[in-house]
C-alpha cells in the first residue's frame, strides 16, 4: 500500500508496490505488536481476520500500510485494494484490484477483465485465492470497506468463512461514521470441532496529549511546550492527519511550538479542517452535493425526509446518499444528518451563487414552517432566504429576536430584526421593529441605534404606531441625542392620527429634551409645539413640569405633587420612561429621597423589562446623583458603576458622557481624594460634548477640583461658565449645583469682596426660596472639606469664617415653618442625614438657637432691622450689608439709625451687647 491513502477520497490508488513511504506510527504500539504476532502465526499456517475501525484522520490507512510492510518483510504475499465511493456501483471493483496485484505471481487467478457476472463466480474466486495462499502465505488488505461494491463485499464475506482452509490474513478497515449494517459485516465461521479462526477488532482512538507531544517533537525536532502541546491536542481533537497538516503549516512559516504561537495554532487547525472538507467536496458528484447543501441550509432541523424533499436525489435513495456522505467523514450519521465540522457547511454553500443559495434557503424555510419547526431553526433558514413576502416570516424573526434579547445576545437579535425589515410589513409594525432593532444594536453601534430610532420617527403610519413612536422618542432622548430628537418629536406630535395620550407623551419628551440642548434655541427657531401647561392634566406632562419647576427652584410643594402624579401606578402605561426618570430627579432636588428611590426602582424595573438600556442607565445615574446628595458617596459610586456596566461609556451620547465624568469626579471629591478627582476630570478631554446640563455638571466638577488643588483663577472661570450655562436654561436652583458659593470661595476670603458676597447672598436667597432643608445645608457647606478656603464650622479651634457667619444670620432669620425649620438644617450629623443633607459636619443646633426673648424698654426690632444689626455686629460695612441683603446702602443706614434709637445706644461699639437684650418681632 502507498501513503497517498486518505479519508478525503482521492482517486483510487494503484496496487501496492515500491518502497515504504508511510509516516511513522505514534501511539499505536499495541496494534503494531498484534500485527507482528499475526504475521508470525501466518507462517505457521494460522489464519486471522482483523477489522480496523476509526474516525477519518485517525490513521486507519497508515496502520494498514505498516501491516503490509511488515508482512512483505516476512516474505508474505500482499494484495491490497482501496474501495472508493466512485466505484461503489462497479461490480467486483475491489476484486479486480486484488487480482491485478497478485496476477503476476499467481497464474491461477482469473484476469481482471474476466470478472463478468456468472453463476459460481464467487466460489471460483474464493478457490483461486485460497489456492494461492496454500502455495504461499497471503495477506489481503481492503481499505475503506464501507465503500466496497456489493459483489466484492459478498466475496469477502464468503472468503472470511473459509479462512481456516489456508494460511491467509484478511485485513479490512472501516470508518466509524458509517457503521456496518447486518448484511455488511465480515464474519468468520466456527469449525466443527469448536475451534474458530482468530478475529480481532481494533478501535482507533485519538492521540493522547503525550502522543501529540511525540508527533510535534518529531515534526519540529524539539519538544513542544506543555501548554502548546495541550492546546494542540484540544484544537485538533488528537487527529494525527490534522495535526500533521498543522505542523506542516507551522514549518512553512517558521513558527515554533511555543505558547506565543497559540493564535496561529487555532487559525491553522480551522484552516486545515476547511481544506480537508473542500478537497472532499471537489470529488463529490452533483447529487451528493445537493444533499449536503440541503443539510447545510436546514441546520439542526435537518431530517432524512426534509433532505429528500429539498435535494430530491434522482439516481439513488436519500438514505443511500446519506450513508455515502457519512463515509466521507463530513456527516455524523444518516438519521439526524449534521456536519461533523460546522465550518464545512459554509464551504458547501460558498460554492453556490447568491441567488441559488437564497432560493434554497427559502424552500427550506417554507417546508420547515409547514412542518412546525421551532422558531430557532426556522429563523436560521430565514436569515439566508430571499424575501418571502409572508407575514409569518416577520413574526418568527421578531419572536426569535426577542428571545435572543432576553438572553443577552443582542448581536444575534440585531441580525434577525434586520432580516425582518427586508420583508413587507404594516407601517406600524415597521416602526416597532425599528425601535426593537435600535435597542439590539445599542451595545455595539450606538450611532446606528440613533439612526434606526430617527428612521422610526420618520416612518409614516396610522394611529396604531403611536406607542412605537413614543418608545422611539423615549429611547432617543434617554441616550442623550436631544439635538436630533426634538424636531423629529415635534413633527410626530403634530400628526393628526395620534391619540391624546401619545400626543401628550410626545409633547412631554419634546420639552424634556429642551434642557439637554447644547445651546438654547430662540423661540422662532423652535418647531411649533404647544407650551407646557402650568397645570398639566396628563402624567407625562406633569413629570416634565415637575422637572422644570425643580430646575427653576419654584414652589417645592407643587413640584413634589406633580412628580408623584407622574410616578403613580396608573401613569405607568402612558408616561414615557425618560419622563418618569425626570420626575424622580425632581424629587431628588426636593429632598424627597424616599419617594425618589421608590420611583427609580419602578422605572428601572420597567426599563429592564422593555430592554431599554439607555433609560435603565439614565435611571442609575440619577440614583448615583441622589446618593451623592444624601452624603453617601460609596453608594453613589456603586450606582454609577452599575450604570456604566449596563451602558458602557461608548454607548452614551457625548452629552451624557460629560455627566458621567462629572459625577465620578464629585464622588472622589466627597471622599477627599483629590488626585483621583484630577485623573477623572482628565477623561473629559475626549468624548465629551460641550453644552447642555451634562457640560454644566462637568464644569462644576472641574471647578471644584481645581479649587481643591489651589488653582483659584481656573476654578473661578469654570464655575462662572457653569453658572452661565445653567442660567441660560433657567436652571437657577442651587439644589442642582451650588456653583455660586463655590465661585465665592474661589474668589478668596476677603470680607470686603462685594462680588463674593453677592454670589453667596443670591445662592442663599434661592435656597431659602426653594425651601428644601438638605439644599440649604449643601449650599452652606458647598466648599467645605475639599481644599481651598473651607467654610469653617463652629465648634472647631479656628473661629468661623465671615461667609459662614453671614450664612448663619441668613438662616437664623429665614421665615421657615413646619418641618423646614432652622433646627433640622443645622442639627447634628445624624439628624442631617435623616433630613437628606450630605455628609459634612453640621453646626450644633445650640449654636444657632435664637436668644431668649427678654423685653427691652426702648422698643422691639423688626425682622429687617435685626438682620441688618446682626450683620453689622459681624463687622460688615454698610455697602457689604446692602449687597448681602440685596438692598441699597441708604436702606441699611436707615435701618441702623432705627436700631440705635430703639436700643438706646450711640453706635456700633455698643450694638453687640444691646442686641442680646433686644426682643424680636415674630416674622
Amino acid at each position: 500500500m502507498k501513503s497517498q491513502v486518505s479519508d478525503e477520497r482521492p482517486p483510487r490508488r494503484p496496487p501496492v508496490g515500491g518502497p515504504c513511504t508511510t509516516p511513522p506510527l505514534i501511539g499505536r504500539d499495541r496494534e503494531q505488536r498484534l500485527f507482528g504476532e499475526l504475521t508470525a502465526a501466518l507462517g505457521s499456517g494460522r489464519s486471522a481476520l482483523v477489522d480496523v475501525h476509526g474516525a477519518p484522520g485517525l490513521g486507519r490507512s497508515t496502520l494498514l500500510e505498516h501491516a503490509a510492510d511488515l508482512a512483505r518483510g516476512a516474505g508474505v504475499h500482499v494484495a491490497a485494494a482501496q474501495a472508493s465511493w466512485e466505484e461503489t456501483d462497479l461490480r467486483h471493483g475491489v476484486v479486480a484490484q486484488l487480482t491485478a496485484a497478485l496476477a503476476p505471481a499467481v497464474v491461477d487467478l482469473p484476469p481482471a477483465h474476466d470478472l463478468r457476472p456468472r453463476p459460481g463466480l464467487t466460489a471460483e474466486l474464493c478457490h483461486a485465492f485460497l489456492s494461492a495462499a496454500r502455495t504461499h502465505p497471503l495477506m489481503i488488505v481492503v481499505d475503506d470497506v464501507q465503500w466496497a461494491d456489493t459483489p466484492s463485499l459478498r466475496w469477502l464475506q464468503a472468503l472470511a468463512r473459509r479462512l481456516s482452509a489456508a494460511p491467509l490474513l484478511l485485513l479490512t478497515a472501516r470508518s466509524t461514521v458509517t457503521p456496518a449494517g447486518p448484511d455488511d459485516r465480515v464474519e468468520v465461521r466456527t469449525l466443527d470441532d469448536g475451534r474458530a479462526v482468530a478475529r480481532h477488532t481494533l478501535d482507533l482512538s485519538p492521540l493522547s496529549a503525550d502522543g501529540v507531544g511525540r508527533m510535534l517533537a518529531d515534526a519540529f525536532g524539539e519538544p513542544a511546550e506543555p501548554a502548546f502541546r495541550d492546546a494542540a491536542a484540544r484544537v485538533t481533537d488528537g487527529n494525527p492527519a490534522v495535526l500533521r497538516a498543522v505542523a506542516a503549516r507551522f514549518a512553512r512559516h517558521g513558527w515554533k511550538p511555543r505558547v506565543d504561537h497559540l493564535p496561529h495554532l487555532i487559525d491553522s487547525a480551522a484552516e486545515v479542517v476547511r481544506e480537508r472538507a473542500a478537497r472532499t467536496l471537489t470529488a463529490l458528484p452533483g447529487e451528493l452535493l445537493d444533499v449536503l447543501r440541503a443539510i447545510a441550509v436546514c441546520g439542526p432541523a435537518a431530517t432524512a425526509d426534509t433532505v429528500a424533499a429539498i435535494a430530491a436525489p434522482r439516481t439513488m435513495s436519500t438514505r443511500r446518499a446519506l450513508e455515502l456522505l457519512c463515509g466521507t467523514g463530513l456527516l455524523t450519521g444518516p438519521d439526524r444528518p449534521a456536519f461533523r465540522e460546522p465550518k464545512a457547511a459554509d464551504v458547501v454553500l460558498a460554492r453556490m451563487s447568491a441567488e441559488r443559495r437564497e432560493e434554497l434557503y427559502a424552500r427550506a424555510a417554507e417546508r420547515a414552517q409547514r412542518a412546525a419547526v421551532p422558531d430557532g431553526a426556522l429563523a436560521g433558514m430565514l436569515l439566508g432566504a430571499r424575501v418571502l413576502g409572508a407575514s409569518w416570516a416577520v413574526d418568527v424573526l421578531r419572536r426569535e429576536a426577542a428571545r435572543h434579547r432576553a438572553t443577552r445576545r443582542p448581536a444575534e437579535a440585531a441580525r434577525l430584526l434586520q432580516r425582518a425589515l427586508r420583508e413587507p410589513m404594516a407601517p406600524h409594525l415597521r416602526v416597532r421593529t425599528l425601535a426593537e432593532l435600535a435597542a439590539a444594536v445599542l451595545p455595539s453601534a450606538p450611532e446606528a441605534a440613533d439612526r434606526h430610532l430617527r428612521q422610526a420617527l420618520l416612518t409614516p403610519a396610522d394611529a396604531a404606531a403611536g406607542p412605537a413612536w413614543v418608545r422611539a422618542a423615549d429611547l432617543l432622548v434617554a441616550r442623550g441625542d436631544v439635538g436630533a430628537a426634538q424636531p423629529l418629536i415635534a413633527q410626530v406630535a403634530a400628526r393628526p392620527q395620534l391619540r391624546a395620550p401619545e400626543q401628550a407623551a410626545l409633547r412631554a419628551l419634546y420639552w424634556l429634551s429642551e434642557h439637554g440642548q447644547c445651546d438654547t434655541a430662540h423661540a422662532l427657531d423652535r418647531p411649533p409645539m404647544p407650551p407646557l401647561a402650568d397645570h398639566p392634566e396628563h402624567p407625562a406632562e406633569a413629570a416634565v413640569a415637575a422637572w422644570r419647576a425643580a430646575l427653576q427652584g419654584r414652589d417645592i410643594a407643587r413640584t413634589r405633587r406633580l412628580a408623584r402624579t407622574a410616578l403613580a401606578p396608573a401613569a405607568a402605561g402612558t408616561t414615557p420612561l425618560a419622563a418618569q426618570a425626570a420626575a424622580c430627579c425632581a424629587l431628588v432636588l426636593a429632598d424627597d429621597f424616599t419617594a425618589a428611590h421608590a420611583g427609580l426602582d419602578a422605572v428601572l424595573l420597567r426599563a429592564e423589562h422593555a430592554d431599554a438600556r439607555a433609560v435603565a442607565g439614565a435611571t442609575l445615574v440619577i440614583r448615583a446623583l441622589a446618593r451623592l446628595y444624601e452624603g453617601r458617596p460609596d453608594e453613589a459610586s456603586a450606582a454609577l458603576d452599575r450604570a456604566q456596566e449596563l451602558m458602557p461609556p461608548h454607548c452614551w451620547h457625548p452629552r451624557m458622557t460629560s455627566l458621567l465624568v462629572a459625577l465620578k469626579t464629585l464622588i472622589y471629591l466627597e471622599n477627599g481624594n483629590v488626585p483621583n478627582a484630577e485623573r477623572s476630570i482628565g477623561l473629559a478631554r475626549t468624548g465629551c460634548a460641550e453644552g447642555g446640563l451634562g457640560w454644566a455638571f462637568l464644569l462644576y466638577a472641574r471647578g471644584r477640583t481645581r479649587l481643591a488643588a489651589g488653582h483659584r483663577d481656573q476654578a473661578l472661570a469654570d464655575l462662572l461658565e457653569c453658572g452661565r450655562l445653567l442660567l441660560a436654561r433657567q436652571a437657577a436652583n442651587p439644589a442642582l449645583l451650588p456653583w455660586r458659593s463655590a465661585a465665592a470661595a474661589a474668589r478668596g476670603s476677603d470680607p470686603h469682596d462685594g462680588t463674593a458676597a453677592a454670589l453667596l447672598a443670591e445662592e442663599r436667597r434661592l435656597a431659602l426660596s426653594w425651601g428644601a432643608p438638605g439644599v440649604l445645608a449643601r449650599t452652606l457647606f458647598a466648599t467645605g472639606g475639599t481644599g481651598g478656603p473651607a467654610l469653617l464650622r463652629p465648634g472647631t479651634a479656628t473661629p468661623a469664617g465671615w461667609q459662614y457667619r453671614q450664612a448663619l444670620v441668613a438662616l437664623a432669620t429665614a421665615p421657615l415653618s413646619g418641618p423646614d425649620t432652622i433646627g433640622p438644617l443645622l442639627s447634628s450629623q445624624a439628624r442631617a442625614g435623616e433630613a437628606g443633607a450630605p455628609g459634612p459636619e453640621h453646626p450644633p443646633a445650640e449654636d444657632t438657637a435664637p436668644p431668649a426673648r427678654t423685653p427691652a424698654p426702648p422698643g422691639t426690632l423688626t425682622g429687617a432691622e435685626l438682620r441688618v444689626a446682626t450683620l453689622a455686629v459681624q463687622g460688615l460695612a454698610n455697602r457689604a450689608i446692602a449687597t448681602e441683603l440685596a438692598v441699597t446702602p441708604r436702606t441699611v443706614e436707615l435701618h441702623l439709625t432705627k436700631v440705635y434709637r430703639k436700643l438706646g445706644i450711640q453706635g456700633r461699639p455698643e450694638l453687640a451687647d444691646a442686641l442680646g437684650r433686644a426682643p424680636r418681632e415674630n416674622p
